[in-house]
């Protein structure tokens, strides 16, 4: 017996951007939202193509990237599960400006943009959210910028290790980690170079040089760091 596909309505309810919503808000979104399923590396859109809907992510992860005229590819931002995207260029009306493709089998809320304004002039809330989301783009845009114009290389990878991939409590907090710890890197090192401004390259001569020095064990996609402390103190 073929299991029963869920519902965009089922989805709407738990994602942050519309918990909040009222039961009659969220399936109004739901009657025009679309649930779009992709493979691991099939294109939702290409640069350049019409902007009319913003996604979110229910389950999966989509990169968003810009190729340049030689062929070579920048990740701009990977999204997560829960994450939005394309709200900017929908409200500017413009096409894409980046390409968007699920680095893992994903499934996508498409919510038009018809959809999207109409909920901004009856609530407030959504459009604090919408707000929001778009500010979290912004601030990660400044501090990428930061990050390539003061870190080092070796401080930019060290950083994604311990903040990206184990948490913001891993480089501030009261629940850091501590000793030793496995990272399983969340998609190919190709991707991770390109996303912190490096060749894929630099970045393994970076995990070479940090193996030497004791710091970490490297076994394909899982990263073992031996201490943590040391690791985040070879940073600084």
């Amino acid at each position: 017996m073929t299991a029963t596909p869920p519902s965009a309505e089922a989805f709407i309810a738990n994602l942050p951007l519309f918990r909040e919503l009222s039961g009659e808000q969220r399936s109004r979104i739901a009657e025009s939202a679309r649930l779009l399923r992709l493979a691991r590396g099939e294109a939702l859109f290409r640069r350049g193509d019409p902007a009319s809907a913003t996604y979110i992510v229910c389950y999966g992860r989509v990169k968003l990237s810009i190729v340049s005229p030689t062929g070579v590819e920048k990740v701009v931002e990977i999204i997560e599960q829960g994450q939005s995207f394309g709200e900017a260029v929908m409200f500017l009306e413009v096409p894409h400006v980046v390409s968007a493709q699920a680095l893992a089998d994903s499934l996508l809320l498409m919510v038009p943009k018809e959809t999207v304004f109409e909920n901004i002039d009856r609530d407030p809330v959504f459009a604090r959210r919408m707000l929001a989301g778009l500010s979290r783009r912004l601030h990660q845009l400044l501090a990428d910028v930061e990050a390539y114009s003061t870190r080092s290389a070796t401080e930019r990878l060290i950083g994604f290790l311990l903040h990206d991939c184990v948490g913001a409590g891993a480089e501030a907090g009261a629940e850091q980690p501590q000793g030793s710890i496995d990272i399983e890197l969340p998609v190919a090192k190709g991707v991770i170079a390109s996303r912190l401004n490096l060749t894929q390259e630099h970045l393994s001569r970076i995990l070479h040089e940090l193996s030497a020095l004791g710091l970490i064990e490297v076994h394909g996609r899982r990263i073992h760091v031996r201490d943590v402390d040391r690791l985040r103190q070879h940073a600084r």
